[in-house]
């Protein structure tokens, strides 16, 4: 054990805190792929760590601190989808989804003593991916998260699970034909670590769209097949036909106000706050989040968030004139 560990783990709170907060980032983009929920993987890491200072007696120090935290949080995890049973997630539906801000997966770095621990790709991180992990159990989920995102061998994954290596081995090959199924076959063009010059050039021609309120710019970058869904509200829109009402209400003459939107990034994609001046107001308020993906330089699908969500992107909750 290093100095700091001793001194955890011989009751110092605060040598624990410091030691455990090194990976409270890494730890809520875990809980995050497990529950695809921002708000539940805060709270899912704070019982993570409350859970280790008040179990730190049965640490044996064998085994990397990081990987002992990593199977308290995803026993947390287990814990939060088992009360969770009504929760459902039917093809390109998880109602419970949360968008998770490039800027906090900007601040997760691997630590000196810890070169196990793995960048935030795309792949592994982007809202279609966290949508078809949720159509898998629980243990399947925490196996596949296990040796394909964070690269861990059957053996670390056994103990993770507290199974045995065969148990765990098949509950990562049933999780593997689960994804495959659900996931867009072109896998491969999601390996840009963050938004592409295409995507921001699409991201740009979007917001222009929205500022000028011309719904015809808007639907010259939108793919045929576009797809718009607003979790937690069920409903969705797939198809530019079904689509067109949507833009007529936001750009038409019948529209609330005046936009104005700020380019960001949310699960490496590309997407932009919209705020909202209405008549008589003197400022623009916060309004929706859109995250977009973008595929041969059209919009194929729009996930509009409310904007709650600002606050964890550092948008303010309004914009002067």
């Amino acid at each position: 054990m290093s100095t700091l560990e001793e001194l955890a783990f011989a009751g110092d709170e605060s040598a624990f805190a410091d030691l455990a907060g090194r990976h409270r980032r890494e730890l809520h983009v875990h809980c995050y792929r497990m529950l695809a929920s921002f708000d539940d993987a805060e709270d899912a890491v704070q019982e993570t760590l409350l859970r280790a200072w008040r179990g730190r007696d049965g640490y044996d120090g064998r085994t990397y601190f990081r990987a002992w935290l990593y199977r308290i949080a995803t026993n947390v995890c287990l814990d939060v989808v088992r009360r969770h049973t009504r929760r459902t997630a039917a093809p390109g539906e998880v109602s419970w989804l949360q968008p998770y801000p490039d800027r906090m997966l900007d601040e997760i770095a691997a630590p000196a003593d810890e070169p196990d621990a793995v960048a935030v790709d795309r792949e592994t991180i982007e809202l279609a991916f966290l949508i078809a992990l949720q159509a898998l159990p629980a243990r399947q989920r925490a196996a596949l998260i296990a040796r394909d995102v964070l690269g861990w061998s059957a053996a670390e994954t056994a103990v993770l699970l507290e199974t045995s290596v065969a148990a765990a081995n098949s509950a990562l090959q049933r999780a593997r034909a689960t994804m495959q199924q659900r996931l867009p076959a072109r896998r491969t063009d999601w390996s840009a670590p963050r938004p592409t010059a295409e995507e921001r050039d699409v991201l740009d021609r979007f917001i222009d769209a929205h500022e000028r309120c011309d719904a015809a710019a808007a639907i010259a970058i939108a793919a045929e097949d576009l797809r718009v869904s607003m979790p937690p509200n069920p409903l969705t829109f797939d198809g530019l036909a079904a689509v067109l009402p949507l833009f007529e209400r936001a750009f038409g003459p019948d529209r609330d106000g005046e936009w104005r939107l700020v380019p960001t990034s949310a699960n490496r994609l590309p997407a932009a706050a919209s705020y909202l001046l209405r008549p008589g107001d003197t400022v623009y308020r916060a309004f929706k989040l859109d995250v977009l993906r973008v595929s041969d330089g059209k919009v194929v699908e729009i996930m509009t968030f409310g904007y709650s969500r600002f606050p964890a992107f550092g948008l303010p909750d309004r914009l002067t004139t």
